[in-house]
């Protein structure tokens, strides 16, 4: 039993594979996820696992130090956009996340879910709950209002770049096709880093999380540091389920890791197919995104409206970065062929015209 700096006692058994987190507030965990296998089962033969693992292939090999830098430098200007964090919820029915293999609902579902666990078992943190409800809001980028990023630089499990890659980072066979990997500036334990730098020194691998965490940054939220942590390293599980790259760590870092993990319970578990009744609770997340967002703009809801999201065209996201994007084959494939058919509908089309043209003519 231990007891945090807000006084909650915080429970831990054993249970099997891992710890769980018991605590009063009594939030139950699913013995499986929602395709009935264990959480972040990299290993369960089924089509949905084939497809994760293609999207870590494509993700490990073309996130590079340097891939991440023109990332940062161009998502960063938050420049080309104003709209509320709870429109930015609703663009996530949208959104399903190729690298998640627990879950194939819309990504506001698992907000919500997410939001309401930690809700009920820490009723008085209320940062806590605003921070469930945004840490993902970053997967806009794969949307089409947002440029449509490939899935491979939105979502996945994060790492640090511009130093080795660490062995317990999922799927890491495919790091082995990535140029940092043999670049010796790049490929050592510290690589460009010095041992205890911090964290937030470090360079991650491009994501909705480092997204997210500069728009909250950048837009002053009054979110605490433990807050902006949470959204920033929510997917690093290398360092808070391996223990991965904690020489890299300083003093604020560990001190924030005991909200992360906490955090991490309830992102991970929470996934279901428990719905949330979306209308009954929004009043409450508005008054949060009130109470924590930078108030200079406000629409008659209440809404924060100065929460900027970078907008590409798809055409600017390709020049943002040297090489292209890779896509999935299948989706290249299905595009293609509707390319064909609209191309051939066209053909016909103007077959019938011309001849129509010449006898009016």
């Amino acid at each position: 039993m231990g007891e945090n700096k807000t006084g909650i006692e915080v429970e831990e058994k054993s249970s099997g594979k891992e710890e769980l987190l018991v605590l009063d507030g009594g939030f139950v965990v699913p013995d499986a996820n929602a395709f009935g296998h264990n959480f972040r089962d990299y290993d369960a033969e089924s089509e949905r696992q084939a497809g994760v693992e293609t999207f870590y292939k494509i993700n490990h090999i073309n996130q590079t130090h340097d891939f991440v830098k023109r990332m940062r430098e161009e998502y960063g200007k938050l420049d080309k956009v104003e709209m509320s964090l709870w429109e930015c919820c609703e663009l996530l029915n949208d959104v399903i996340d190729e690298s998640d293999p627990d879950l194939d609902e819309p990504q506001i579902e698992h907000l919500l879910q997410t939001a309401e666990a930690i809700r009920q078992d820490y009723p008085n943190e209320d940062w806590l709950h605003l921070t469930a409800l945004i840490h993902d809001l970053g997967k806009v980028l794969h949307h089409p209002k947002f440029g449509e990023l490939p899935q491979w630089a939105v979502v996945g499990d994060t790492f640090p770049v511009g130093c080795a890659f660490d062995e317990s980072i999922v799927h890491h066979k495919y790091f082995k096709e990535n140029p940092d990997h043999s670049n010796p500036a790049y490929n050592t334990k510290f690589g460009v880093y010095k041992e205890c730098c911090g964290l937030d020194n470090v360079l991650m691998s491009w994501g909705h999380d480092d997204y997210m965490y500069l728009v909250a940054k950048e837009n002053k939220s009054t979110l605490p540091s433990a807050g902006l942590f949470v959204i920033r390293y929510h997917s690093f599980y290398a360092l808070h389920r391996a223990g991965a790259y904690k020489y890299l760590m300083n003093k604020e870092d560990e001190e924030n890791m005991k909200w992360l993990k906490i955090f991490n319970k309830y992102d991970l578990y929470s996934k279901s197919k428990v719905r949330i009744d979306v209308e009954k609770v929004k009043p409450y997340y508005l008054s949060l995104i009130h109470k924590n967002g930078n108030k200079q703009h406000e629409d008659s809801r209440g809404d924060i409206l100065d929460h900027r999201f970078r907008v590409f065209s798809c055409t600017d996201a390709m020049q943002c970065c040297s090489t292209d994007f890779p896509r999935n084959p299948i989706t290249i494939r299905l595009r293609n062929a509707l390319l064909a058919i609209v191309a051939h509908r066209m053909y016909l089309l103007a077959a019938i015209v011309r001849p129509v043209s010449a006898l009016i003519s």
